[in-house]
């Protein structure tokens, strides 16, 4: 029995979507936090992303807590995720919005200046080492364009949704889910902040020949 007219190009498309679903689910990473409201808790249960992020802050001057409520805020800390797939005839997964990906999700053009300029050729976005550095980094360049300062998350988040040509045309002005969610990144860093406070001493003294003060 023959498919009727188009019925070979639902079938290959339906297989695209297949396809698709299956390299989703082979995308492999650590398990993200149980507990994302608690910094504290965040940096126990993966202590070297205290070190990346301590790093990221001394080399570009982003607090540890802004940055760690960026990727919060980007990814809710899973290393391999990528833009939800658009629906083809509202069924079949097709092409995704955009190239983010990773923790800080990062665009292909932008990573591709990222890498070039400093970070190294073998950098990932599905490592939190470069994620924290690539914030870092961005939000120098979001300081040096726009004057927004590096103590001020609400507008950094802004610059780092629109860019930062998009930030300084103001075309946030007209997107209240975007001020919105860069109002949720500066209560977020506040909160981490906070609760960083009260534990930062435990991370940075954790190994054994480490001694307070003199730990880094």
């Amino acid at each position: 029995m023959g498919f009727p007219p188009g019925a070979a190009v639902v079938r290959a498309l339906l297989l695209l979507g297949l396809i698709g679903l299956t390299a989703g689910c082979a995308a492999r990473g650590p398990a993200p936090p149980p507990n994302q409201d608690n910094l504290c808790e965040i940096f126990r249960e993966n202590p070297r992303w205290y070190d990346y992020a301590r790093d990221a802050e001394r080399e570009w001057g982003t607090p540890i807590a802004t940055q760690m409520a960026f990727i919060q805020q980007e990814s809710s800390f899973r290393s391999h995720v990528r833009p939800d797939r658009d629906r083809l005839l509202g069924v079949v997964p097709w092409r995704r919005p955009s190239s983010a990906y990773g923790y800080a999700q990062a665009q292909d053009p932008v990573w591709g200046e990222y890498r070039a300029d400093a970070g190294s050729l073998t950098a990932r976005r599905t490592h939190m080492k470069y994620a924290t550095d690539f914030i870092g980094w961005y939000n120098v360049r979001t300081q040096r364009m726009t004057g927004v300062s590096l103590q001020n998350a609400e507008h950094l988040y802004l610059a780092y949704h629109e860019g930062q040509g998009g930030y300084n045309r103001g075309t946030w002005r007209n997107k209240p889910g975007v001020q919105r969610a860069a109002r949720q990144v500066a209560e977020r860093a506040d909160r981490y902040e906070r609760q960083l406070s009260s534990c930062e001493s435990q991370f940075r003294c954790r190994r054994f020949y480490q001694v307070a003060p003199f730990c880094r």
